[in-house]
């Protein structure tokens, strides 16, 4: 009999694909769009039927947090830890690249025999070894950088987000089609080949869409919002240009949606809903000042509208339709659900600061342990104790709203504390009222940035782009990867910290978006230099012939006249001889 109670106490401890097949998992994050871009989240004018539907399938934790902005999401999501543990810190200047020996959700899945593929916006780093192919990934799909119309995309691409330029499998294709349905059309195929060869599947989509700009969205939909009666979303805001800009933005967002239908008309009609782990959510608040429920504020923000967002997960074998759970979560508890719901094994002797979240979404009855989240994301090479960040107790919040935008922390702004289970909208501020209470958070806040600062040596120094490698034999180097020091925006002149893979005779290829004029050009790699003369109408200048060491390099281009935004090169390319 006792041995029959233990054995029968392991077979309830044990994950779920330790006794059935494990399941398909798919994790959609749509970029830029917020807790209120739903109807069921209930925004009373954008039209999300498909969405509306999978979330009242699902299991919903209402209570689900995610960074202010999207490069520190995504480093969270795919590696189970806080994003200052990864080097991922900003989205951009160099301060976007992951640790390239971060473990990552799809290397986890990888391992337990999962085909994984990514479509749409990974935002990781660009150059090896931090792109997703050498991240986990079998099938990629992806734009550059942060965004399409943005300087890490190939100038050729003119900004578009039709017909544009992507990136399968690390080679520049032309595609056909708007970028979410081009997206979202390469998964499904992809699921089916996987189906046909009888291995389950991991498939990130995050497009994205609804990210700006705003000049290039469905025109159909675009049409229908522009004739439609926003105010009662606007916030306020009832300026043409905020109402042209929401009406572009619920264009994409509705084209989305119409993207889940076909999803999941596809996984209806081939059997795997019912065995597939289906997960929705978002990875900052909105980007426009829009209804955001009973929030306030919006993306970059550290009130709620701009961490607080929607979460759903459907499993139909596993979960029951309707369930809800208020308990605090957030993007950092993705890496160990999946583990436990696929049988993965964590990853070993890594420090993971995510909880699997199965029992909550399973609805199991458990007393759930209080715990505390931490959100914190500013312009700057370092994060700065307490600047621009909030503490998540199920019950309380700690809030020091100091400025995404600035590198330096305004000492004047006050900090704010809110009974956050009383005071969604964050009203009424008790930081005067419950000292105690501040200090205590302020305690906790201080001994977890201690925590995530010393994970590494030099922690927040950015990894090195590897080039001349056999497996990018072409490295375009782009200002989304530059460091700037203290220059503002994207800044006008900067260097690539590189890792030369071997040594040898190389190429260098100066790119700009347009023609700027005659300047005398030089190129700076390691202790190479070389120079020449770009042509009153020429947009490149290509060097020959350049020999280079192996090891820690910096790269940079310098040339004469105006330094400017707008005379800023765009690409740096670098081609190892073969």
């Amino acid at each position: 009999m006792k041995n029959d109670l233990l054995l029968l106490a392991t077979l309830l401890t044990l994950p779920f694909s330790s006794f059935a097949a494990p399941p398909n998992i798919i994790i959609i994050m749509p970029d830029d769009m917020g807790y209120g871009d739903l109807g069921v989240t209930g925004n009373p004018v954008i039209r999300t039927p498909h969405l509306d539907k999978f979330a009242k399938e699902s299991a919903e934790l209402t209570n689900f947090y995610v960074s202010p902005v999207c490069s520190p999401t995504r480093a969270s999501l795919m590696t189970g830890r806080y994003n200052q543990r990864t080097r991922c810190i900003d989205t951009f200047k160099g301060r976007s690249m992951m640790e390239p020996e971060e473990v990552t959700i799809a290397e986890m899945l990888k391992e337990a025999g999962y085909a994984t593929g990514i479509f749409g916006k990974w935002h990781l780093g660009d150059n090896y070894p931090m792109r997703p192919q050498e991240q986990g990934f079998d099938e990629v799909l992806i734009h550059r950088g942060g965004g399409l119309a943005q300087p890490s995309e190939p100038v050729e691409n003119k900004r578009r987000y039709t017909d544009a330029i992507l990136f399968h499998n690390g080679q520049q294709i032309q595609s056909k089609g708007y970028c979410t349905d081009v997206y979202f059309d390469a998964a499904i195929e992809w699921m089916k080949q996987c189906q046909a060869e009888g291995k389950p599947f991991f498939a990130y989509l995050p497009p994205n869409a609804p990210h700006g700009p705003y000049h290039d969205v469905p025109e159909d939909l675009l049409a229908y919002y522009q004739s439609t009666n926003l105010t009662p979303i606007l916030n306020g805001g009832e300026s043409d240009k905020h109402k042209d800009t929401v009406a572009r933005v619920f264009a994409m967002i509705e084209n989305i949606d119409q993207n889940v239908g076909k999803l999941e008309a596809y996984l209806k009609e081939s059997n795997q809903k019912d065995n597939t782990l289906m997960m929705f959510f978002t990875d900052n608040g909105p980007n426009t000042m829009r209804y955001v429920g009973d929030f306030r504020a919006m993306k970059s923000h550290v009130h709620e509208g701009g961490i607080h967002t929607m979460f759903y997960a459907r499993w139909p074998e596993r979960f029951q339709a309707g369930h809800v759970n208020d308990r605090i979560a957030a993007h950092i508890d993705m890496l160990p659900t999946l583990a436990a719901a696929s049988g993965a094994a964590l990853p070993k002797d890594v420090k993971i600061d995510g909880t699997n979240l199965l029992p909550l979404l399973r609805g199991e009855p458990n007393d759930w342990p209080d715990r505390t989240l931490v959100l914190q994301t500013h312009r700057g090479d370092a994060p700065i104790p307490f600047h621009h960040m909030a503490v998540r107790t199920q019950d309380w919040k700690l809030v020091h709203p100091t400025g995404f935008g600035s590198e330096i922390m305004n000492e004047e702004v006050p900090f704010e504390l809110y009974r956050i289970t009383d005071d969604l909208a964050e009203a009424e501020n008790l930081a005067e009222e419950m000292p105690e209470k501040l200090a205590e958070l302020k305690t906790v806040y201080r001994n977890w940035y201690d925590d995530v600062s010393s994970t590494r040596p030099d922690n927040y120094a950015p990894p090195r782009i590897i080039v001349g490698s056999d497996y990018e034999m072409v490295s375009d180097l782009s200002i989304q990867d530059w460091r700037v020091g203290t220059d503002q925006g994207w800044g006008s002149k900067g260097k690539w910290l590189v890792t030369v893979a071997e040594a040898g005779s190389y190429t260098a290829n100066v790119q700009w978006a347009n023609p700027i004029g005659e300047r005398e050009v030089t190129v700076h790699l390691g202790e190479t230099t070389a120079s020449g003369t770009l042509g009153e109408n020429e947009d490149e200048i290509l060097f020959t012939g350049l020999k280079l060491s192996a090891g820690n390099a910096d790269f940079r281009v310098e040339f004469s006249g105006e330094q400017s935004r707008q005379s800023t090169p765009r690409f740096l390319r670098i081609s190892r001889k073969p």
